[in-house]
């Protein structure tokens, strides 16, 4: 049994430069593309924002793989405006060992790999985590005695590891951040989702840097 904490990589950010990309489209509104200069992309993209012009932002977007718990999965696949691409239960052969989630409120247990039970974790951090080892064997008794991947997943909790690709466009993305960092937001999506705020405030901050303030 593995177990981990979640994560995020952005894959990639739409064209070299997501705000010229956006400011050209958002000046064919206004017929202005000869004002466009080497710096004033980020004011005329801050002027959209602040204005509530966000579908013009829609022009450029982000592709980002998460490495969560399949709980965490399922709410973010209903943000609808957005690809995905989700390790499958169905074909993935689980038969080396299962990966799970370590929950935020399991602060006892450490990431890694192992195979006792019943020396690890206190209280419900230990109950959580006999009930993941438990899982696992449950799981892999049922591909030994001839069950597929797929009839076998049927035991697998939602703390299973689960990798997810989504693309999504810039409008899309502030909606779910806000939604998703705010204090209302499950633990575990606050876990992944504020990190990933912080970075794209790096990133492309005047398309960000307003959420959360």
């Amino acid at each position: 049994m593995i177990l981990v904490k979640p994560s995020f990589e952005i894959l990639g950010i739409y064209t070299n430069n997501p705000l010229a990309l956006i400011e050209l489209a958002g000046r064919t509104a206004y017929k202005s593309e000869d004002k466009i200069t080497d710096t004033s992309a980020e004011k005329f993209v801050k002027m959209l924002r602040d204005r509530g012009h966000e579908s013009v932002i829609e022009h450029s977007g982000i592709t980002i793989k998460f490495i969560v718990d399949r709980g965490v999965s399922h709410e973010l696949v209903r943000h609808r405006l957005s690809a995905y691409t989700q390790e499958s239960t169905r074909y993935c052969n689980y038969k080396g060992g299962v990966t799970f989630v370590i929950p935020p409120w399991v602060t006892t247990v450490e990431p890694g790999e192992y195979e006792h039970i019943f020396r690890y974790g206190f209280g419900a951090d230990k109950i959580w985590f006999i009930a993941m080892s438990n899982a696992e064997t449950y799981y892999r008794d049922l591909l030994r005695v001839g069950w597929s991947p797929e009839k076998a997943r049927s035991v697998l909790p939602n703390s299973l590891k689960t990798e997810i690709v989504m693309s999504t466009n810039f409008r899309e993305m502030r909606h779910i951040l806000k939604l998703r960092t705010s204090k209302a937001a499950h633990p575990q999506m606050r876990e992944i989702m504020i990190p990933l705020l912080g970075e794209l405030k790096n990133e492309v901050p005047v398309i960000f840097d307003d959420i959360g303030e």
